[in-house]
């Protein structure tokens, strides 16, 4: 398993039998390079997790890639060819199982109306939440953890990864902060027993042992 951080919510996953890129937004960069993607997948609608700007020619370097998304997602799409999933739904992508979990965006401010949110685990094994501290159905190997955030506090995201207590916690949703290395050292004073914290170099494939 090789996972790729090209910063903020921007995931690359090959999982072996299947390349799959997630959340390509406006604060990552290097995403437009990757090639041979069996997907690309977007969370849900804001422009932190999906830059329209840099859709057209990552899909165009990427001619098989299926574009999935969240049905909030799907209203700024006109022209692209894409499928709408929502939590429940569980598809076939490349060799890989991705099942949509999750459902809301986490609270903002009870002015600010909350949008849909569609997190994916894959194989079972790796959960990206987007925005949300979506529960998997069952013990994971990896998680992708929201660091900071609007929505966000450290507390939170803390109880999160103990809650999810996975083999490893690939913090991630750090653009906001300007110095997400204080939080992420509050991650590994404070995870679960088990729990090895491990932060990516950006754009650098790491090899992830997964089940």
């Amino acid at each position: 398993m090789q996972i790729t951080h090209f910063g903020h919510a921007c995931v690359l996953l090959d999982t072996g039998s299947a390349r799959l890129l997630i959340d390509p937004g406006t604060f990552s960069s290097g995403f437009e390079l990757t090639t041979a993607l069996d997907a690309v997948l977007v969370t849900h609608q804001h422009p932190d997790h999906l830059d329209i700007d840099r859709l057209a020619p990552l899909l165009h370097a990427n001619p098989d890639a299926r574009l999935i998304v969240d049905a909030g997602t799907a209203v700024q799409l006109s022209g692209f060819e894409h499928e709408v999933v929502a939590p429940g739904a569980s598809i076939r992508v490349g060799g890989s199982q991705v099942e949509v979990l999750g459902g809301e965006h986490a609270v903002i401010h009870p002015d600010i109306p909350t949008v849909g949110n569609n997190s994916y685990l894959v194989d079972g094994s790796l959960l990206h939440p987007g925005d949300a501290f979506t529960p998997p159905p069952a013990p994971v190997d990896v998680l992708f953890l929201p660091t900071g955030a609007p929505w966000l506090r450290l507390a939170d995201a803390v109880d999160y990864l103990r809650a999810v207590a996975p083999r490893t916690a690939v913090p991630i949703h750090e653009a906001v902060l300007a110095m997400p290395q204080m939080h992420y050292g509050m991650f590994e004073r404070l995870a679960p027993v088990g729990t090895a914290v491990r932060v990516l170099n950006r754009g650098e494939a790491t090899e992830l042992r997964s089940s």
